[in-house]
């Protein structure tokens, strides 16, 4: 020992090296004998002379390294030092002493980033000195002395700091008012004045004319005093430890201070979370803290998320982040709590600060241009797991379900992110979360969860996350969810038995809390842990999901299928996905007992628009197709909302609504009652209507939606089943809508959308329509649509007329559904509304005629009912039950009366006056109604002969009423005709086909609608084709067809052909041509028969037509000329 404290002050040409062997020496004997070292280091520091460096570097080893001493021995060793410091206050009075002191405290080290132990030692013994000194004024004037010195390297900021605090502990107030004049001077200010927001504008300018102007070696001296501050603030509330308390919120504001007003660098962001931390450290071991309120603990929040806010968002390069947030774990211990807006702001910056972070690789690549590259895997790991410990510091400190609703909803924007790092990042944290409460379970089980289905939803639609990290840790998550879950709904279990209940099971010996599919024990969380482990991590991610769901209340499923409803809006493809596989499954395990259903299916279709996963819209297509099987009332009213107009999603989600047939039913009968609640405009005083808006809407919306659903695959069956309830009711939105009066087309000022919408009017006659063709009832829509009679449902003074023709088509063509319609007719009658009973007693007077309404109404009920309508409110009703008492059916009398009458009748058809012709045909054409199924018996030839010959008078209206009687004559005999008159049928189709060009529309209707009738008369096959190329199809595979329809179907061929002849000299050029085109398609069949029966002049008469037709507008007419008569010269030319 004597050796080594000899060569400890020995000067050799190694100097410092030399000395400091020597001092190691005498360290390694401190390791058995460190009270004799000790003894004679204090006997040479208490000397009077200031202690050699090798002293200070021995006893600066033995004050830092922990290693060289047991606890006990370590505190001798500080008490020892104590004791030291009291002994050496005489000194500080000494000038050459405490000059030296100074010299060797701000002397420059041979490196800025470490301090030799000497120097880091005099620190504390210069501390520990002034804590021993009794006079203040001697405190404050080495304190002064000490922050005068240089402030510009770490080591000497902190060692100023740990000085300022040691002294604190003794004379707290003292060092506070030091601190405060140090504030005060002139480099101080003007280092805050420089960074200060109320920088003048000319101090500004100066600095960025001239950045070097005020950055003078001096001025570097004092660049970062306010850091020191910073830290003797810290150590101050470290070394006063119980006293310390009282001072905290002064201190704090200081600190908050020194922040926002210091210059903004690295240094500060480091001094200010250091002194942060030591305050929270030293407040934390304080007994009386728990209670204590911090009045300034607001503004620190602030400072923090400041300095979050500004730190790069692109790079990781230091530990700031991480201080920070383990800074703020450590203040969310303290009183006050943040209130819940402050709270959610800082939440939102911690998280934005660390989970959109770049990628690991795009951080390491950045890291690479600096000199000292940090290990940024390490660095982002600790940052994370700061994260993590903060969240779980705040449910740790207030452990309830609301806290934990609160801190998980702020992860949500992070775990829907598009991003895959965030993602991963962010169900990191959740799961980790949630890991901590379900292996300690600090929730109180009595406490209701909230919005736990949407955690559940997000994990588990990031359970098909295309990551696989990001799927693991979902998957793990939701195993410690169902943990959760299990723990939570089991104690609620044990927590809602009566004592009775619990005595008697545990004199069973059975477990409390059983069940009939439970028969475990209620476990703890390590049990817990262990069952999750085993059980819910071997399954997949879909039977997770299932499990969990099994212990959710129905509040926390609605959570879990909106938050499924929401992920259908995701960019992400797999998202999209996801939450459609998701919300399939929530409906099919627990759809029947949802609730806000209505809204559901409204998200749902705002969502579909933008699904184009043709998987996921399928799936979620299939969810409402199994929600329908216990909402149907509720979608169907919730659609309807959202099906004016009705576009292409709209009715995708109907066609889902009836994919299944017994749902398809109640579907139509749903849209049914809607579109029958028909409110009228309520006109007030001054005759103004004040339309019921919604209703109305809904009655429409209703109508539109039944009209697409007419021709959907999944309603065909239904629709077919409903059809008498659908076809009545349509014709009573006919009427209904005629008496709302709506426009008939779009309206000024009206966008170019809403223009291009079909009216009310037009939709509801379409359904009709739609509705006839698409159910196998194409023959009444054929009797319409050849006559023209759809104008008639366009008016309300022409309403009745249309649907009498519809009622007599039904009982021309035998309709099967008129059995049907009749009970239901009777039950109309007795409706509140007008248009209701006017409706059926139209169809019940024309049903009159029909065989099958004796099969449902005996003759008498019939009358009973006619009667009990005379007496109804209605004039039109009164009017038309009178008539139906005039049926025939009631007066038998009245056929042979009728029938006398013809004779008289058919001999008016020559009469000069063209309106009386007119009017005496339709006239006939009643009598032949009227008759019914007792018919005109022989006297039908007659009718038919006199009728034929009026189809090529001159007289436009003339041909057009005979071609009408012809037809309805034919219509009334079908079935029941005279071999006479099938002839007079045969030999009237080549005038009929011919009148189809006929020059006036209304012959070439009713041509079309005798032609047709006359097929079904002769029951020609492919009726259907026949009729719609009559009604629709113009070009000349239309006539083709015609003309192989009579041609193949007729024995008249030499009759046929001699009438189209005739009619080559009509003076009506398109019947010509009709007739030379019916011609050139016989030739082309039948050129030996045409050869034989046309004459020379016959002959002529073709080439000269085909010629002038070779001239026609019509390509194709010219190109078939052109042919005919090459043809034709062929044909004469050949030997007879």
């Amino acid at each position: 020992m004597k050796l080594a404290l000899d060569n400890m002050t020995k000067s050799t040409e190694l100097e410092e090296v030399y000395q400091d062997a020597a001092s190691k020496l005498l360290l390694a004997i401190c390791r058995h004998s460190w009270r004799m070292v000790a003894q004679h280091l204090e006997t040479e520091v208490l000397t009077g002379v200031f202690p050699h460096r090798s002293l200070l570097y021995v006893m600066g080893v033995l004050t830092s390294n922990q290693e060289l001493f047991n606890p006990g021995e370590k505190a001798c060793w500080e008490e020892q030092l104590t004791q030291m410091a009291v002994k050496s206050v005489q000194f500080l009075n000494t000038d050459v002493w405490s000059k030296e002191l100074r010299w060797a405290l701000t002397k420059p080290d041979r490196t800025h980033h470490e301090q030799p132990p000497e120097k880091a030692f005099l620190f504390v013994y210069y501390g520990l000195i002034l804590q021993a000194e009794e006079n203040s004024a001697t405190v404050r004037t080495h304190l002064r002395t000490l922050l005068e010195t240089s402030h510009q390297w770490p080591k000497q900021r902190e060692g100023i700091a740990l000085t300022l605090g040691l002294a604190a502990a003794r004379h707290l107030e003292h060092v506070w008012a030091v601190l405060e004049q140090f504030g005060r001077s002139t480099p101080i200010k003007w280092s805050l004045h420089v960074s200060s927001p109320k920088l003048g504008s000319s101090r500004a300018l100066m600095l960025l004319v001239c950045p070097t102007r005020g950055q003078t070696s001096g001025d570097l001296r004092w660049k970062w005093a306010s850091s020191t501050v910073l830290l003797a603030y810290g150590q101050m509330a470290v070394k006063a430890k119980a006293h310390i308390l009282p001072w905290v919120d002064n201190i704090l504001s200081r600190v908050i201070f020194y922040f926002h007003y210091s210059s903004w660098d690295e240094t500060l962001k480091q001094s200010f979370l250091t002194a942060i931390l030591m305050l929270v450290g030293a407040v934390s071991r304080n007994e009386g803290a728990h209670s204590y309120e911090f009045s300034q603990l607001s503004e620190v929040f602030k400072c923090l998320m400041v300095l979050l806010e500004k730190e790069p968002q692109d790079t990781l390069c230091t530990s700031t982040r991480q201080q920070t947030i383990h800074t703020i774990s450590s203040l969310c211990k303290l009183r006050p709590p943040l209130d819940s807006g402050k709270k959610s702001r800082l939440l939102s910056i911690c998280l934005h600060s660390v989970l959109a972070l770049p990628p690991l690789d795009v951080l390491e690549k950045h890291a690479c241009l600096f000199l000292e590259p940090p290990k940024i895997q390490t660095l982002y790991r600790k940052t994370s797991e700061a994260l993590d410990q903060m969240l779980q510091a705040f449910i740790t400190q207030n452990p309830t379900t609301d806290e934990l609703h609160f801190l998980l909803s702020h992860m949500y924007i992070w775990l829907a992110s598009e991003k895959a790092h965030e993602r991963q990042r962010a169900v990191h944290s959740c799961t980790a979360l949630l890991k901590l409460l379900s292996c300690n379970g600090y929730l109180d089980p009595k406490e209701d969860f909230k919005k736990i289905g949407q955690m559940m939803g997000m994990l588990g639609i990031l359970c098909q996350d295309p990551d696989r990290a990001t799927q693991r840790s979902s998957l793990e998550g939701l195993g410690h969810l169902h943990q959760l879950l299990l723990c939570h709904r089991e104690a609620s279990k044990v927590e809602a038995l009566t004592p009775k209940e619990l005595s008697q099971a545990s004199e069973d010996g059975a477990p409390m809390w059983s069940s009939e599919d439970q028969q475990a024990t209620l476990p703890t969380p390590q049990e817990g842990a262990a069952f999750h482990k085993d059980c819910v991590f071997q399954l997949g991610s879909s039977q997770v999901i299932k499990e969990v769901m099994r212990h959710l209340t129905l509040a926390e499923l609605t959570d879990l299928t909106w938050t499924a409803v929401d992920g259908l809006s995701s960019s992400s493809a797999f998202r999209v996905q996801a939450a459609a596989d998701m919300l399939l499954t929530v409906i099919q395990e627990h759809g029947a007992q949802l609730e806000t259903v209505a809204n559901l299916g409204l998200a749902i279709h705002l969502q579909l628009r933008s699904v184009h996963i043709p998987q996921a819209k399928k799936n979620t297509l299939q969810a409402v197709t199994l929600l329908a099987r216990s909402h149907t009332p509720e979608l169907v009213a919730t659609f309807l909302d959202c099906s004016t107009p009705l576009d292409s999603h709209a009715v995708q989600l109907w066609r889902a609504l009836g994919a299944e047939q017994p749902v398809s039913r109640l579907v139509l009968a749903v849209l049914l009652a809607w579109m029958q609640e028909r409110p009228l405009p309520i006109r007030t005083g001054d005759s103004s209507p004040q339309p019921m808006e919604k209703a109305y809407l809904h009655s429409l919306a209703a109508m539109n939606t039944l009209r697409e659903l007419q021709v959907a695959r999944e309603f065909k069956k239904a629709v077919q089943e409903a059809y008498p309830q659908f076809l009545l009711a349509l014709l009573t939105q006919i009427h209904y809508i005629l008496e709302l009066n709506l426009p008939k087309g779009p309206q000024p000022g009206q966008e170019a959308q809403e223009a291009t919408t079909p009216s009310p009017q037009s939709t509801s006659l379409e359904a009709l329509k739609s509705l006839l063709s698409t159910t196998g009832h194409w023959q009444d829509f054929a009797h319409l649509e050849l006559q023209g009679a759809w104008e008639l449902f366009a008016t309300i003074n022409t309403y009745q007329q249309g649907v009498g023709l519809l009622a007599r088509a039904m009982t021309q063509s035998r309709c099967g559904q008129v059995k049907v319609l009749l009970s239901l007719l009777l039950p109309n009658l007795q409706s509140q509304e007008e248009r209701d009973r006017k409706v059926a007693i139209l169809l019940l007077t024309e049903f009159l005629y029909s065989p099958a309404l004796l099969e449902v109404l005996s003759k008498q009920a019939v009358l009973t009912v006619l009667a009990q309508s005379l007496r109804d409110p209605s004039p039109e009703v009164r009017v038309l039950s009178l008539q139906g008492l005039g049926n025939i059916l009631f007066h038998p009398e009245k056929g042979s009366l009728l029938r006398r009458q013809l004779l008289s009748f058919l001999n008016g058809f020559f009469h000069n006056s063209e309106s009386v012709v007119v009017r005496i045909m339709g006239t006939v054409s009643d009598v032949l109604h009227r008759l019914g199924a007792h018919g005109v018996g022989a006297q039908s030839l007659s009718v038919a002969i006199n009728t034929r010959s009026f189809f090529d008078d001159e007289r436009d209206r003339i041909r057009a009423a005979a071609m009408a009687l012809f037809g309805d004559l034919v219509a009334v005999m079908a079935g029941r005709e005279p071999s006479s008159l099938r002839i007079q049928v045969h030999q009237s189709m080549v005038a009929l086909l011919l009148h189809l060009k006929d020059r006036c529309p209304a012959v070439v209707t009713q041509a079309k609608y005798a032609f047709y009738r006359c097929a079904v008369l002769l029951r020609w096959p492919l009726r259907h084709t026949l009729f719609c190329s009559l009604a629709w199809e113009r070009g000349l595979s239309a006539r083709h067809f015609l003309w192989t329809c009579l041609m193949t179907h007729n024995q008249e061929f030499s009759i046929h052909l001699a009438q189209a002849l005739s009619y080559l000299r009509s003076p009506h050029r398109h019947i010509r041509t009709w007739a030379a085109l019916f011609i050139g398609y016989t030739i082309c069949y039948h050129p030996q028969a045409v050869s034989q029966m046309v004459n020379d002049r016959d002959t002529k008469l073709l080439f000269s037509t085909f010629e002038d037709l070779k001239r026609d507008l019509e390509p194709g007419i010219r190109e078939f000329a052109a042919k005919q008569s090459s043809f034709l010269q062929e044909v004469t030319a050949r030997p007879q």
